[in-house]
């Protein structure tokens, strides 16, 4: 039998960022009164665009922010791949009517703080979200009915329950599962430029990527197109260490040698860059340790190639709270059935991204095996391969 908590007492979320926004939007939206634990001195996003795909808008609408997220997006007209050695168009997936069609909703590029701002103004609207920033969570202990996290300052917040969205070095998740990170070796460099410094030719309304020997490039419009974003990945001669810093020209400079000139335009763009050592984790089978659960990257923190964190994180909010009201509001049950409703699924989603970087980057003979992969297919073909990825909806996002 399980205990019941004080619906007095507030559903904590660690982590201010897109995933820890969403889970208080969702928990908010169903009554609960939620705390927000930012470490950050301010609620904010760091980075540049990311691409949305159908499933984060299902999550959006399901958390009543549809209209102001797609006010803020910009949609593509399609998905557009070429060789970076020799300009070969190796793929094209529209991304119009019939994309739209098929999924029922759009494929779009934004700018990460406008899918924050999105949640927070939704947020805000929610009188029994409050939020502490500053707040570096140090460690969890709980009880049967209710949950206590202790910060840096000697504070500590106690609820009935523990969402934990700290991202990818998560302090929850140290605490209760303990993993090391996969250090990737890749590195990536994200910049956005200004429309009038960004090449006419290349001026596509498109999310667009240029694959290499051991790199890629990618680009696509933000904010309505007056700028762009740009990102370079390749494969680190360093032995990287998981972590963000100032990036450099030069080091971006040594690894393009082979690319074609009209890609090669793209790493003469950015005024300053920032460089990212990538990790992921690989997948567990328990995120929910009593009262507390993970959420977003702190539960399948994953590599870029399929452009799907933000949207998880989204996915993993919208089943939390699907799982409450389908458990009578009991955390407990709830968090098994969002363990079981999420693990398969995001699971899948890390370790495609990992092969689908092994894609991006073939070399020698592989690439050419690569070039053959999407020769002639209709676009209909893509769309079923992608069926699992962008076809999620609220209705069915919870396990038998």
């Amino acid at each position: 039998m399980t205990t019941k908590s004080s619906p007095a007492l507030p559903v904590l979320v660690v982590g201010g960022g897109i995933g820890g926004v969403a889970a208080a939007l969702a928990l908010a939206r169903q009554g609960y009164t939620v705390q927000v634990l930012e470490q950050a001195p301010q609620l904010g996003e760091i980075g540049a665009g990311i691409q949305l795909g159908p499933n984060a808008f299902a999550a959006f609408d399901a958390l009543g922010i549809g209209e102001r997220a797609r006010s803020r997006a910009v949609y593509t007209d399609e998905m557009v791949m070429h060789d970076a050695l020799d300009e070969t168009l190796v793929g094209r997936i529209p991304t119009g009517e019939a994309f739209r069609a098929r999924f029922g909703n759009p494929y779009a590029v934004i700018h990460r703080a406008d899918i924050h701002t999105s949640l927070l103004e939704g947020a805000r609207e929610q009188s029994a979200i409050e939020t502490f920033t500053g707040t570096h969570i140090t460690r969890v202990e709980q009880n049967e009915g209710s949950v206590t996290v202790h910060d840096q300052n000697g504070r500590s917040f106690t609820g009935q329950a523990l969402i934990a969205a700290d991202g990818v070095k998560s302090v929850v998740r140290q605490q209760y599962v303990g993993d090391n990170a996969r250090v990737s070796g890749h590195v990536v460099y994200r910049a956005v430029v200004e429309k009038e410094d960004f090449p006419e030719d290349l001026r596509w309304n498109a999310a667009s990527i240029w694959v290499g020997p051991n790199y890629h490039l990618v680009h696509y419009p933000l904010r309505g197109g007056e700028q762009y974003n740009v990102v370079v990945t390749f494969h680190s001669r360093e032995n990287e260490e998981w972590g963000v810093r100032d990036g450099s020209r030069d080091e971006v400079q040594s690894y393009y040698a082979s690319c074609c000139p009209r890609a090669h335009q793209l790493i003469d763009l950015p005024k300053s860059w920032k460089r990212w050592a990538t990790a992921d984790r690989d997948p567990i089978a328990q995120w929910s340790f009593g009262r507390a659960t993970l959420l977003g990257d702190a539960a399948h923190p994953t590599l870029q190639y399929i452009a799907q964190g933000a949207c998880m994180a989204l996915e993993d909010a919208v089943t939390l709270g699907e799982a409450l009201k389908a458990c009578d509001q009991d955390f407990v049950k709830a968090f098994a059935l969002y363990e079981r409703s999420r693990i398969a699924r995001t699971a899948r989603v890390v370790l495609s991204a990992r092969e689908m970087g092994r894609i991006f980057h073939a070399r020698g003979v592989e690439r050419l095996v690569r070039n053959d992969l999407w020769k002639g297919r209709t676009p209909e073909r893509f769309y079923d391969a992608m069926e699992w990825l962008y076809g999620w909806k609220v209705d069915h996002c919870l396990a038998d």
